[in-house]
């Protein structure tokens, strides 16, 4: 059995075991810092909207794509005569193809020029390089769409939960682990930059199934482990949490790392392999929604869920209940190790008594037999008891013929 298997074993069973619920203030602690600078970097610098979002114009042209592509293609919008071009975005398509998005152009003035920019660099004619506009009010329906899917989805989510586990609790938890991995995952592509599409919609309404997995799987350990839970003293509701939350943890760390690894390999290729393009937006909301996932739905969500049953009247009771039988038992415990530590007590010797083991010496008896002087009477004799010889004989001492003090004239001849 290699070591992770062992460490497994253990946390299944209680052997070992750490306390995430007895140290859920630290964890409530780093998800408020966290949560912090996500909205800090959403207040300072916003998101970054594609073209989909905010509208613009989409230029393609086919070329053969090198190192000074991107750059040169940069240096021809700039000479284009076009204002307000700098912040055009220009990425690659695969080896033979250059793609160009910029802010919205007029169509009759404005198009043309970066038409014939781009034909002129790449070495076409302007009308094949092929071009579409973009309205903003596309991307305001895509904004309100991705926003009412959120909607319905978080609220399937809590129906389902609490359809299923029976416990409005546990629907409040999971979705308040729901929206923690949602604003990490808003906030981190304010953080870093990243150019929100379509793509990232879709990664983000992804990794929220992702989270929502790992949460019920701990939940439902967490309903095994308080089934009975009301009718004994073994342990309280936040122990019985715990105890499931070690007894997943391994199989929660497993699922993460196997899933995040391609997503891993997607997001490094995206980012710098290709430069531009969907494949890293998806794999970065993917990536940040897993690990943020895995990490609510065992420091955030269990604990919460901890937190408000325990506020419960019935919660309460138990656990007084179990505190007393403890308190019960370690007093069994001192008053049954306080006997066998206390020094035994020396036994006193026992007194010879005269009566009975000392004989009298001979000097005694001839005081006791002496006549008293001047005309008084002679003294009684002291009656002296002699302690008669009670020993058992032994076996072999029985059967040899005693000595007798019968007179000679009557002994058997």
């Amino acid at each position: 059995m290699s070591k992770l298997s062992n460490i497994g074993h253990q946390l299944y069973t209680g052997e070992v075991s750490y306390d995430f619920i007895g140290h859920r203030r630290r964890w409530y602690l780093v998800s408020a810092i966290l949560i912090g600078v996500s909205i800090i970097a959403l207040a300072w610098r916003g998101l970054d909207f594609g073209i989909e979002f905010r509208g613009g114009a989409d230029f393609k042209a086919t070329t053969n794509v090198t190192a000074q592509t991107v750059d040169s293609m940069r240096d021809a919008l700039r000479n284009s005569g076009v204002p307000n071009l700098d912040d055009a975005t220009v990425n690659t398509i695969g080896s033979n193809q250059v793609r160009v998005q910029t802010r919205t152009l007029d169509p009759t003035e404005e198009v043309p020029k970066v038409r014939a920019a781009i034909a002129s660099e790449v070495g076409i004619p302007p009308d094949q390089v092929a071009y579409s506009l973009i309205g903003a009010s596309w991307g305001g329906q895509i904004t309100e769409r991705a926003l009412i899917a959120l909607a319905v989805f978080l609220v399937l989510v809590a129906l389902v939960i609490g359809i299923y586990f029976r416990d409005v609790k546990m629907s409040a938890a999971a979705l308040i682990a729901l929206v923690h991995d949602l604003v990490l995952t808003i906030g981190i592509y304010a953080l870093v930059g990243f150019t929100v599409t379509p793509a990232t919609l879709i990664g983000v309404l992804t990794i929220l199934g992702y989270s929502l997995y790992d949460t019920v799987v701990v939940f439902d350990k967490v309903r095994e482990n308080v089934r009975d839970i009301r009718s004994s003293t073994a342990r309280t509701y936040s122990e019985a949490a715990n105890l499931a939350v070690n007894q997943v943890l391994v199989r929660s760390i497993n699922t993460t790392v196997i899933g995040v690894l391609p997503v891993a390999a997607l997001l490094f290729t995206g980012a710098f392999i290709l430069g531009e393009g969907p494949l890293k937006d998806l794999a970065l909301a993917l990536f940040v929604g897993m690990v943020s996932g895995a990490y609510s739905s065992i420091f955030i969500a269990t604990p919460l869920l901890a937190q408000m049953k325990e506020r419960e009247p019935d919660m309460r009771k138990l656990a007084a209940r179990v505190r007393a039988r403890r308190a019960k038992e370690a007093q069994k415990d001192r008053i049954a190790v306080a006997p066998s530590s206390a020094p035994s007590p020396t036994p006193e010797p026992a007194r010879a008594s005269v009566a009975e083991d000392a004989e009298p010496s001979n000097a005694e008896l001839e005081e006791a037999a002496a006549p008293a002087g001047n005309g008084s009477k002679r003294a009684s004799p002291v009656e002296v008891t002699f302690k008669p010889d009670v020993r058992p004989h032994r076996d072999g001492a029985a059967k040899r013929p005693q000595p007798q003090n019968k007179p000679r004239s009557q002994r058997k001849k």
